[in-house]
């Protein structure tokens, strides 16, 4: 591969990057071999970054794939990456070896669980991100398909992971809490999917059989040798702090932690993925119905650090606000975790103190 070194001011869209690309403190802005686009390189220049390497061919002209401006966001600049496209490779392997792995014949299991496969594959997944918030970042790009249960199971034990890891869980209890992602709707195997797909309201007995999943849930994987807290998290997910869940109505500390955590996974993951009869939500969106009615039915000491987790992840993305306007988000208030600074062109605007505006949409 042939490069050679450009001054940034130099840099145009379509330019593909020939090698990794640092900020302060190690923190990786562009990867290797990435088309640069308007918004990669407004980052190069906030970050004074004042010269890079970009790719040439054999005549040592720089190498330009065809720009698409209409698609200049940070969502698209994700999926260019080559780290997207691996995450994705992976994550589309990991649901089609479960749906091999864990299925039902005859109203029950088919095959024992083998964990320790499990737990491999969902690592195929994890460590293709840099950290937490590139994973997120990278899972925020794929929920843009139907919610069906394979993967919205993998889906929450992706979240599951990354909300492990802001509690600083031990390495061993965040495969465990990643398995009890994967493994929280398999009840649901067990629903005709004239109920489960069903695209209209359900009737009252169709929503009861759809209560019953968690425990039928249990009931499929009590024979198996399982940690007590990724059955309590099958069993639990539904059970909210004020009692108002089901199967058991339990309050407070009566729920397991695990059960807590892949509840708040399972309604964000659930809140921003499509449904036959709505559209996705904007994650801010579902973190704002967290931020106002959660803290009745979820625990402080895991609602917080998810909020938190989940808002510092979307810093720096580029955000579509409900008066049309496109900005960057660049700051997080402790107080006000859903409501950002954007900055808009020269513009600095305090959703905090503007109750009026909202992001709509992340671009």
């Amino acid at each position: 591969m042939k490069t050679k070194t450009i001054a940034t001011k130099e840099a145009v869209p379509g330019m593909i990057v020939a090698e990794d690309i640092f900020g302060l403190q190690d923190y990786l802005i562009i990867p290797a071999h990435s088309e640069l686009t308007n918004h990669s390189i407004t980052r190069l220049k906030f970050y004074a970054i004042q010269q890079i390497e970009i790719e040439t061919n054999e005549d040592g002209e720089s190498k330009k794939t065809k720009y698409d401006a209409a698609s200049d966001t940070y969502s698209e600049y994700i999926k260019s990456t080559l780290e997207f496209r691996k995450f994705n490779e992976a994550y589309n392997f990991v649901v089609s070896d479960l749906k091999d792995r864990v299925c039902i014949l005859n109203g029950q299991l088919k095959d024992p669980i083998h964990t320790d496969l499990l737990i491999e594959d969902m690592e195929k997944i994890i460590c293709q991100g840099r950290n937490n918030t590139h994973i997120i970042h990278m899972l925020q790009c794929l929920l843009d398909s139907d919610d069906v249960t394979y993967t919205h199971s993998v889906s929450v034990a992706i979240l599951c992971n990354a909300i492990g890891r802001w509690l600083n869980y031990s390495e061993e209890d965040l495969q465990l809490l990643t398995l009890a992602g994967m493994l929280h709707d398999i009840g649901k195997l067990l629903i005709p999917s004239a109920i489960l797909h069903k695209p209209s309201q359900l009737s009252p007995a169709e929503y009861n059989i759809i209560k019953q999943h968690s425990t039928d849930g249990y009931h499929l994987l009590q024979d198996q040798n399982l940690d007590k807290r990724i059955l309590n998290a099958v069993l639990m997910h539904h059970e909210r702090t004020d009692g108002s869940g089901y199967p058991n109505g339990l309050k407070g500390d009566e729920i397991d932690d695990f059960a807590q955590i892949v509840a708040i996974a399972d309604i964000y993951v659930a809140m921003t993925n499509p449904r036959i009869y709505r559209k996705a939500n904007c994650p801010f969106d579902a973190m704002s119905v967290f931020e106002q009615d959660g803290f009745r039915q979820f625990s402080p000491k895991f609602l917080l650090p998810f909020l938190k987790g989940m808002a510092n992840s979307y810093i720096n993305c580029t955000v579509q606000l409900n008066d049309d306007r496109i900005g960057e988000i660049i700051m997080i208030d402790s107080q006000h975790i859903t409501r950002p600074v954007i900055k808009i062109e020269n513009q600095f605007v305090d959703l905090g103190k503007l109750k009026n505006l909202h992001i709509q949409k992340i671009l």
